[in-house]
C-alpha cells in the first residue's frame, strides 16, 4: 500500500512534469510514448518486483497474437489468453496465499491490462475486421483501422498513468493524446463553435486535478478514521447478532458499507488526478461553455450516495470497468447479454467464492429493480410528493440491496458469506 501510494504520487509529479516538458509541442509522439512506457515499467518493477513478470508476460504474448491472428478471430484469441492467464493467477493467489492480501498483489495491475487488451482487440476488430454498416455508432467511432506499432502497443498498455490503478481507456482517446490531438478531437466532437477564436482553445486540467486531489484526501481521511473503525467482519460477530435487533443489523450493514467505498473512492480519484495532470481525459464542453475533465473518471460520488435504482448505482460505480464490460460481452453477446456481464465481471475480479455470490446476487437484483420500475414507478409520477415519496423509497432500498449483494464481496470466503445470509 505504501508502494503504491508513493508511485502514484510520483507519478502525478511526473505528469505535470510529462505535460509542460514533453508536451506535444516539446516532444514527438515517439519520445513521449518512450517515455511513458519506460516510467510505467519502472513503476511495475517498483511496486511489484519479480511479479512484475507476469504483466510483461500477458503483453507480450497478446502481441504475438495481434500479429498472427486472423482478424476475425483476434478478440476471441485475444480474450481468451487474457482473461485465461489473469484467471491462473487468480487461483495461484488462493492456493498459494489463501486469501491473503498481499503486498505483492500484482492481480490490479494485471487486471487493467487485460482489459486493454481485449479493448484494443475488439476494436481492431471492428475497424478491419467488419462494415461499417454492421457497427453501433458508438464501436464506429472506436474502431482502430491499422495495427498499432511495438512502441504505440507498449505504451498504451504499460504507460506510468495507468499501470498501477488505471483506468482502462480507448485506443484510439490514448493515442490522440500522446500526437497531441485529444483535447481538439473532443471540442470538434461536440461541435464546438470557434466564436471568433483564431484557433480552438486550450483547456487547462490544473484546476480539475486540484479537486480531484481534494477528493482524495478526503477520501484518505474517511479511509483511515471510517474503515478502520467500522469493520465488516463485525456483521457476523456472534455477540452482534446474538444482542442485536434486525433493523439494527440493517442499519450497521450500510454503515460498514459504507466505511468499505472511501479505498475506492481514493484510489480511483487519484489515478483520474494523475492521467489529468498529464493532459489526458478531456471530455468536452457543455452548453455553459465549462470545459469537463472526465473521460477516464471511475465513480461519480454524488450518484452513488443518491442512486435511486440499482442500475443508476452500478453505472456510476467503476465507470471504466462498466464501460469495458458494454463494450467487450454485452453489445456482442448472442444471448443473455445481462447474465454474461455478470458473470465476466466476477471472473474478471478473480476467483474468491464471495465475488461469485455478488455478481451472481446482482444479476437477480437487476432483473427485480427492473421489472419493479417498469411496472410501478409511472404510478408515482402524476404529483410531486409522490414523485419524492417514490425517489426516497426507492433510494433506501437501492442502498440497502447494494449492501446485501456487495457484502460477500468484501468477506472473499463461502463461511461469512452464509452465516452472513442467515
Amino acid at each position: 500500500q505504501i508502494n503504491f501510494v508513493a508511485c502514484q504520487l510520483f507519478a502525478l509529479l511526473a505528469a505535470f512534469w510529462f505535460r509542460i516538458y514533453l508536451g506535444p509541442n516539446h516532444a514527438s509522439s515517439a519520445v513521449r510514448h518512450a517515455f511513458a512506457t519506460l516510467f510505467g515499467i519502472y513503476f511495475a518493477v517498483f511496486c511489484f518486483g519479480w511479479y512484475s513478470i507476469h504483466l510483461f508476460v500477458l503483453v507480450m504474448m497478446n502481441y504475438g497474437i495481434m500479429n498472427m491472428a486472423s482478424i476475425p478471430n483476434i478478440h476471441r484469441y485475444s480474450f481468451v489468453v487474457a482473461m485465461g492467464y489473469l484467471t491462473l493467477c487468480h487461483i495461484s493467489r488462493i492456493y498459494i496465499f489463501h486469501y491473503g492480501i498481499l503486498t505483492t498483489d500484482f492481480s490490479g495491475p494485471l487486471m487493467i491490462i487485460t482489459q486493454k487488451i481485449t479493448t484494443l482487440a475488439c476494436q481492431l476488430h471492428d475497424g478491419i475486421g467488419r462494415q461499417a454498416e454492421e457497427l453501433t455508432a458508438e464501436q464506429n467511432r472506436l474502431a482502430v483501422k491499422t495495427k498499432p506499432s511495438l512502441l504505440e502497443y507498449l505504451s498504451y498498455l504499460l504507460n506510468f498513468m495507468s499501470i498501477i490503478a488505471g483506468p482502462c481507456s480507448n485506443y484510439k482517446d490514448y493515442v490522440a493524446f500522446i500526437e497531441g490531438r485529444h483535447v481538439h478531437m473532443k471540442l470538434l466532437e461536440v461541435n464546438w463553435k470557434q466564436k471568433g477564436y483564431d484557433r480552438l482553445p486550450d483547456p487547462s486540467p490544473t484546476g480539475a486535478v486540484m479537486y480531484k486531489l481534494c477528493i482524495t484526501l478526503v477520501s484518505l481521511i474517511l479511509f483511515l478514521t471510517l474503515t478502520k473503525n467500522f469493520p465488516m467482519a463485525y456483521i457476523i460477530d456472534n455477540e452482534f447478532l446474538d444482542k442485536t435487533p434486525f433493523l439494527s443489523r440493517l442499519g450497521y450493514l450500510y454503515v460498514v458499507t459504507q466505511a468499505a467505498k472511501p479505498k475506492y473512492y481514493f484510489a480511483w480519484t487519484l489515478a483520474d488526478a494523475v492521467n489529468n495532470a498529464a493532459g489526458y481525459g478531456f471530455s468536452g464542453v457543455d452548453e455553459r461553455g465549462t470545459f469537463h475533465w472526465d473521460l477516464l473518471s471511475n465513480l461519480n460520488i454524488w450518484n452513488i450516495e443518491t442512486a435511486t435504482s440499482f442500475k443508476m448505482y452500478i453505472e456510476n460505480w467503476n465507470i471504466q470497468t462498466a464501460a469495458w464490460l458494454k463494450r467487450v460481452c454485452y453489445d456482442r453477446a448472442p444471448w443473455y447479454p445481462t447474465a454474461l456481464t455478470f458473470v465476466l465481471s466476477a471472473l474478471w475480479h478473480g476467483v474468491y467464492p464471495g465475488y461469485y455470490f455478488t455478481f451472481l446476487t446482482g444479476i437477480l437484483i437487476t432483473l427485480a429493480a427492473r421489472a419493479i420500475r417498469n411496472n410501478c414507478r409511472h404510478y408515482f409520477l402524476s404529483s410531486v410528493p409522490l414523485k419524492t415519496a417514490y425517489d426516497v423509497l426507492t433510494w433506501a432500498v437501492t442502498q440497502l440491496a447494494v449492501c446485501y449483494t456487495v457484502a460477500p464481496f468484501v468477506m472473499l470466503a463461502v463461511e461469512p458469506t452464509i452465516k452472513f445470509y442467515k
